[in-house]
């Protein structure tokens, strides 16, 4: 990597910056993120790479579907993501009977005012960690309230438009389809998850401290380790990771492998998938690789970056087909099978 690619990491001005001013914001992004994921650790008890995942995705500004089955602690993890980091925060429990005006708000009567008898009261939408808990136990026009806002930042209420907060996001959690009382998500909806994490049940060795973590008779307190502005300042800094041509052009790869229609997909790709993934998922790709380059310290992002958050960009992207369901094959088997074939 050049020298001069350094300067593209520079957030605060266009001017230029001395590298080795680049190279002490690069590390002290990597210290302050390593204390982030240190006081979730004191009150998480494992998912490390969970953890890890969630944060790469917020650097990279994106929301995440976090899925897994009841009790794993996904709603617990996003309370603790909120605290750690200083943000706002609201939580929506969806359920079959919840409103679209539920979670944007909705224009209330106020008879003290003579000139504008109604006013906007503002739903649980407004908060710069939005956790939609359970998100695929409502109905989908319940589900699809969350489009405008995941997509455009901005809430619509009887033709006007309200800004949300600095930074947004929304981390749903989902109970696998094949629970009773769930409904699908939307396509359209799911392809506005940055990435989706996949919470895995905890091992013997982590259930005990589980145990011994949460039936104490000491509380558990969460630390607030950023500063206010800190997250979106990151977020500017993720966008000027450098990303060379050759890396890009091998993410493109890895996204047209998923389509089954495409030369470049792998024999269980063409078999199994139905669908695949679309320029959304390139972006998650080159977010999350940039995120996990500037996670790690590093001006410029390479093709393991890129690999290392596939699983995540494009996991839910890959629509499987009937044949799939029947022979158990998931689609991280199938992405599995692209990193594994020479697209390099």
């Amino acid at each position: 990597m050049e020298m001069n690619d350094l300067h593209n990491i520079n957030c605060e001005n266009e001017g230029e910056q001395p590298v080795e001013s680049v190279e002490r914001s690069l590390e002290e992004v990597t210290m302050r993120l390593q204390q982030v994921e240190q006081a979730l650790g004191e009150v998480i008890v494992g998912q490390r790479e969970v953890v890890h995942q969630v944060l790469i995705a917020m650097l990279a500004g994106g929301h995440v579907l976090l899925e897994g089955v009841p009790g794993l602690g996904k709603t617990a993890l996003v309370r603790a993501v909120a605290g750690v980091t200083g943000l706002s925060f609201r939580r929506i429990q969806f359920t079959p009977d919840l409103m679209p005006a539920d979670i944007t708000g909705t224009q209330v009567y106020d008879g003290k005012s003579a000139g504008e008898p109604f006013r906007f009261a503002p739903g649980p939408v407004f908060a710069n960690i939005v956790l939609a808990d359970e998100i695929n136990r409502a109905t989908p026009k319940t589900q699809s309230a969350l489009l405008e806002a995941m997509q455009e930042r901005t809430v619509t209420v009887g033709g006007t438009g309200y800004p949300l907060p600095e930074p947004f996001f929304v981390l749903a959690t989902q109970n696998p389809l094949e629970m009773e009382g769930t409904y699908p998500l939307p396509e359209a909806q799911l392809d506005r998850f940055l990435f989706k994490v996949n919470v895995a049940f905890p091992t013997a060795e982590e259930l005990l401290a589980i145990g011994a973590l949460t039936t104490g008779a000491a509380e558990l307190e969460i630390r607030t380790v950023l500063e206010p502005g800190e997250l979106l300042k990151w977020q500017k800094m993720v966008r000027r990771v450098v990303l060379v041509k050759d890396v890009m052009d091998y993410a493109v790869r890895l996204v047209l492998a998923t389509r089954p229609d495409a030369p470049e997909a792998p024999e269980g790709v063409c078999r199994f998938a139905r669908y695949g993934s679309g320029p959304r998922g390139l972006q998650a790709l080159l977010l999350g690789a940039r995120a996990e380059a500037l996670r790690a310290g590093r001006p410029g992002a390479g093709y393991e970056d890129v690999r290392r958050v596939a699983p995540a960009a494009l996991r839910h992207r890959l629509l499987l087909n009937y044949e799939a369901t029947a022979e158990g094959v998931s689609a991280d088997d199938l992405i599995t099978e692209i990193l594994g074939s020479d697209l390099n």
